[in-house]
């Protein structure tokens, strides 16, 4: 596995990202274990959780497995938002919460820091200085290592930039958003700020919830029983059947296919090399909730998409922009 710098740091991570939302939920604690072993074996040295994945069981399974480890290694990276409590303070980005969010994912995670402390959303309720100098005293306290922001807009990551610069804080270092051949919108105004501010990049859902694994074709009339899809579609989730049984989704997986055949290679494989390969891209983020979807997984590593295989695969998963974007996109191209 190769490294890449994360962000404008002095530090490396490897090229894929494993991502720990099923851990202690979705996969049980000796089938996480497999998970974080082979990833490790591959190469790997980057893991994201958060603190409300299983309740805070994905950190905790995490950490007993990171105890038997080089802590110094490993580049762990969690997040902060969401409720993590009954009470009223436990949830959002303000200082009280913060505080006492980062302590609860030491000890689940049983190290005294973060390498990377991502806000998991943006929160409208909570003066945006009182949350960027509450996480500038973490990165001074010795707690954090870099800070990142995930699930926000374009104008609120520059905000957030904008604002740690007057004040003197420490900044955002990466993005974390949804981005595979059927999230493109990301590279309306999220993608290009990171590239303009020297953002790393880490993608979620790099397979869409599964929808470019492979598993789907034209002739379902549904989602298998037991699916993330089926499951999405019972409990309201973006990446439902109903969202993505078009003709859009069925061409670009006829392209991963037709592109996959030729390689001798997976559709996952191909559909994670394509993110992979995209500009300002990082660490593509897997999440698995057997093993033997991560080990097909791993397989996207050492072997590169063509530039035609890219272009084709680009050109197919190209969504119409809507205004003001079209517009802008247009006079861009007939200024060059």
């Amino acid at each position: 596995m190769e490294h890449r710098y994360l962000g404008r740091s002095g530090t490396l991570v490897s090229e894929l990202c494993l991502g720990a939302m099923t851990f202690g939920r979705e996969a049980d604690e000796p089938t996480s274990r497999r998970m974080l072993d082979a990833f490790a074996d591959a190469g790997g040295n980057f893991i994201d959780t958060a603190d409300v994945y299983g309740g805070g069981a994905s950190e905790e399974v995490t950490g007993r497995w990171l105890a038997g480890r080089d802590r110094d290694q490993w580049v762990i990276a969690t997040k902060v938002r969401f409720p993590s409590g009954p009470g009223v303070n436990d949830v959002g980005l303000g200082r009280k919460h913060i505080l006492a969010s980062i302590d609860a994912s030491l000890r689940r995670l049983g190290t005294d820091y973060v390498d990377l402390y991502q806000t998991h959303g943006w929160d409208r309720a909570t003066p945006l200085e009182e949350t960027l100098s509450t996480l500038d005293s973490l990165v001074t306290a010795g707690k954090v290592r870099y800070l990142g922001a995930s699930n926000v807009t374009g104008w609120q990551l520059q905000k957030a930039l904008d604002v740690s610069r007057a004040l003197g804080l420490e900044r955002y270092l990466t993005l974390q958003p949804q981005y595979s051949l059927l999230a493109r919108p990301t590279e309306w105004e999220l993608l290009p700020v990171c590239l303009s501010e020297g953002l790393g990049v880490l993608p979620w859902s790099p397979l869409r919830g599964g929808w470019l694994s492979g598993r789907y074709t034209r002739e379902m009339s549904g989602p298998p029983a037991g699916s993330r899809v089926d499951a999405a579609g019972r409990e309201g989730w973006s990446e439902s059947w109903a969202a993505y049984a078009n003709e859009t989704t069925w061409s670009i997986l006829d392209a991963l296919r037709e592109i996959a055949d030729a390689r001798d290679r997976s559709v996952a494989q191909v559909a994670i090399r394509w993110v992979l390969q995209r500009p300002g891209v990082t660490a593509p983020i897997l999440g698995a909730s057997r093993f033997d979807q991560l080990e097909d997984n791993l397989g996207a590593l050492g072997w590169t998409l063509t530039d035609e295989e890219m272009a084709r695969l680009t050109a197919v998963s190209e969504v119409s922009a809507p205004y003001p974007y079209d517009v802008s996109m247009r006079d861009i191209a007939n200024s060059r």
